[in-house]
């Protein structure tokens, strides 16, 4: 009993000694200075009055009103362990709210739904959270083991593909400045990696336009019974949330796959037949600047190349890497980006258009969607302001444009980014209060060029950075001798010889697709909540 009471004295002695020596510690470091700096940088995370939640400290600069989540500790968004996009490293993660905001204010999901969450954390793999991250604790599922092993294998032919807004900013990674445009060293540094292939999703986003703008026209006459206005594709993130929260105007949304979807289901298909490769021994990879794509590429509705050839192990792109990711295997294996010569795309679904290139753009989809609507029904080039659509380009979260097309009348168009701001131009359509034909929506702030899987130069993502880079892309456009999706020569091949036809047959089994409701996840949730 005594020697029980002597170890509790003395287990208090120890602790005081402990406290003490904490307290003699901060004592000296307080005398050096170097506490000034840590504790201005907490300050924003411990700042007790909510007046100040959107304006000081960790949180995102562009949010210059009060937020409404608890001042001390803010929490963070909800992550499932097997999101195919997005991860956390818990040991990081600070709980100063960041992600919460993003995900609230820029996107409208957190907070647009009722807990508590049954069986499926609502998100839509944007991966905006990971950009706005102070401590990088959200970052990208990292999927380069995969591509690494597939590149060691002898029996596998890897192909890859890269997105319009990687090439202007994988070069940041290597110290450029946003912006930069690396498309030739970019190939080059995949060719030294490894890859079997080098193609252009370029390629694949001409080939989106003819389908997209043919689609727009049959519902226009009336030749497809399907509503408008027609809403764009592309962006993974924004057709899962369309599923979520607007699944009545499911069917207002383009048939069309999105452009990396495309190529994978002809990289294994159109390619593997005019290579002479088993497509089983194809290894499809794309580069895109995209979390959300990671998604997207497992989606039980992206397999048409099994279906094609009648194999159930087929899977029309097998990995999805990163800007980021990219520039982590490039670094592992010493290739430095900034010495490589510029080489050119292989041959066979690597050619590409301005309207191409600007699809990485907020406002890109609907301006090349509109140079070829032009000449699709009309039969002529598109005059000058069909090349500078300027009304629907820039930052501002929703824009509009009318343009008169001979023969049918004025094209009424829209386009947002953020999809809080689509949330605007959904909410007029469900009103019955739209006036246009096409929408473009993309999920992240101006488009592709600042998806969640782009290099994080600022935190969070500016948008000085945004126009950099917004801007090589224009000029790239601006500098071809081919604007217009409908020039692709390989493209024009590819209907010749394989498809025939924009919606044909065959084209619709391959590049054409159907979402589904989410909704009945949030019924769930609602009733749970109740």
């Amino acid at each position: 009993m005594e020697d029980s009471k002597r170890g509790i004295e003395q287990e208090n002695i120890n602790q005081e000694k402990k406290e003490m020596t904490r307290r003699s510690f901060l004592k000296m470091i307080a005398g050096t200075g170097l506490l000034v700096g840590l504790s201005g940088a907490l300050a924003g995370c411990v700042e007790k009055s909510p007046e100040h939640a959107g304006g000081k400290g960790w949180l995102p600069y562009q949010y210059n009103v009060a937020g409404n989540l608890p001042a001390q500790v803010r929490g963070r968004v909800p992550i499932d362990a097997d999101n195919p996009s997005i991860t956390r490293d818990d040991q990081k993660c600070i709980l100063c709210g960041q992600c919460l905001e993003v995900c609230k204010n820029v996107e409208s999901v957190y907070g647009y739904y009722d807990l508590p969450v049954v069986d499926e954390t609502i998100c839509i793999n944007c991966g905006q959270c990971s950009m706005a991250c102070p401590s990088g604790a959200i970052s990208e599922r990292d999927d380069t083991k995969k591509v690494f092993e597939a590149l060691a294998d002898k029996d596998k032919f890897v192909l890859v593909q890269t997105a319009p807004a990687t090439r202007v900013a994988l070069g940041e990674e290597f110290g450029l400045p946003p912006g930069t445009w690396v498309q030739g060293q970019q190939v080059a540094a995949l060719r030294r990696l490894g890859f079997n292939a080098v193609l252009d999703t370029n390629f694949a986003a001409d080939l989106t336009i003819m389908e997209e703008a043919t689609e727009l026209i049959k519902r226009i006459k009336g030749e497809v019974k399907k509503p408008l206005p027609q809403f764009t594709s592309c962006s993974p993130g924004w057709i899962k949330f369309c599923e979520y929260f607007y699944p009545e105007l499911i069917p207002n949304i383009s048939s069309c796959k999105s452009p990396q979807q495309m190529f994978g289901a002809l990289a294994k298909t159109y390619y593997a037949r005019a290579r002479g490769i088993d497509p089983e021994n194809i290894v499809s990879v794309s580069v895109m600047p995209c979390t959300a794509k990671k998604f997207e590429a497992q989606r039980p509705e992206m397999n048409a190349s099994a279906k094609y050839w009648k194999r159930g192990n087929l899977r029309d792109v097998d990995v999805v890497l990163t800007t980021r990711e990219l520039a982590r295997m490039l670094k592992e294996k010493q290739i430095d980006l900034t010495a490589l010569p510029e080489e050119n795309y292989d041959k066979l679904m690597g050619e590409e258009t301005g309207g191409a290139v600007i699809f990485g753009a907020t406002g890109g989809v609907m301006e090349a969607a509109a140079r070829t609507a032009y000449f699709l029904i009309t039969g002529q080039e598109p005059p000058a302001l069909f090349l500078n659509l300027t009304p629907v380009r820039g930052l501002a979260g929703v824009k509009e444009a009318a343009a008169e097309i001979p023969g049918v009348g004025t094209l009424r168009v829209a386009v947002s980014h953020g999809m809080a701001n689509g949330r605007k131009i959904l909410n007029a359509v469900r009103e019955g209060k739209a006036p246009w034909h096409f929408v473009e929506f993309m999920t992240c702030p101006g488009g592709c060029i600042a998806g969640g899987g782009q290099p994080r130069t600022a935190v969070p993502p500016s948008d000085t950075v945004r126009e950099q880079r917004l801007a090589a892309l224009y000029k790239a456009d601006a500098s071809l001798s081919k604007r217009k999706s409908y020039e692709n020569e390989e493209v024009a091949a590819l209907y010749r010889d394989f498809l025939g036809h924009p919606m044909s047959e065959l084209a619709e089994e391959l590049l054409h697709t159907e979402y589904h409701s989410r909704a009945d996840r949030l019924k769930r949730i609602l009733a749970q909540a109740v």
